[in-house]
């Protein structure tokens, strides 16, 4: 029965081609949705693909977007056409202290906040009245650390975002996830690696986590006809601490 609930409905991923975007991918085509993944890179989309008939025997469709273009989120919606979710974790920004340059203080605008608002604008229309917008922002909203004042304010405006289009586009259904420090492959030994390290002392979980996890919770928020306008945190009680 699990599955049949997600028979015909078509899921829309921006940034689905790696990490938490494409973990997404692979858990919606295992359930039987209509997945379709955009990205900026074709031949990571076609990687995405390939990972997603691997694991799950199922087909996805791809399209080459890049997310900061208005006109490109807007030709690619009417493109696709009725959609049932939206999720939005494509994002390029560096994040640096107050005393960064201006291209560093408004790249996690231009790169996160921008696309994913311009993209719930051109969902919008094409979405179903039963259907739902995930967005994404980061628990770095709630507990900030030293050296990223605007990538902090970033993510606390998309989960204001976040509950001001749940309001405005009722019944449509909107929410926010937001995750903690995310393991990548390939990082041990470096200083990203590092720092997916030191999260061990900063979560109750005493752990980073992992992109199948924030999967789940996208999921959980596109199912449950009974939640909008909520930030959910799968952080391992980062925000706790």
């Amino acid at each position: 029965m699990a599955g049949e609930k997600w028979n015909g409905q078509k899921i829309v991923i921006i940034g689905g081609s790696s990490g938490i975007g494409l973990a997404t991918a692979v858990l919606a085509a295992a359930k039987g949705a209509e997945v379709i993944v955009a990205g900026r890179s074709e031949d990571k989309l076609r990687e995405a693909a390939e990972v997603v008939r691997a694991q799950t025997g199922q087909s996805i469709r791809t399209y080459p977007l890049d997310n900061r273009s208005d006109e490109e989120l807007e030709r690619f919606f009417e493109k696709v056409g009725p959609i049932d979710h939206l999720f939005t974790p494509g994002a390029a920004y560096t994040r640096g202290p107050l005393s960064s340059d201006r291209e560093t203080a408004v790249s996690c605008f231009d790169g996160k906040f921008w696309p994913q608002y311009f993209a719930a604008k051109y969902a919008a229309p094409h979405l179903s009245a039963s259907g739902s917008i995930v967005l994404m922002s980061g628990a770095f909203s709630q507990r900030p650390l030293h050296g990223g004042a605007s990538y902090a304010a970033c993510n606390g405006a998309i989960e204001s975002l976040g509950k001001a289009l749940a309001v405005e586009l009722a019944p449509i259904r909107v929410n926010v996830v937001s995750p903690g420090t995310i393991w990548r492959e390939g990082q041990e030994g470096t200083p990203r690696g590092d720092h997916f390290k030191d999260y061990e002392d900063l979560a109750l979980v005493r752990r980073v986590g992992y992109s199948e996890e924030i999967a789940d919770t996208v999921l959980y928020l596109m199912g449950n006809g009974f939640t909008t306008g909520s930030t959910l945190f799968a952080d391992g009680g980062y925000t706790m601490i």
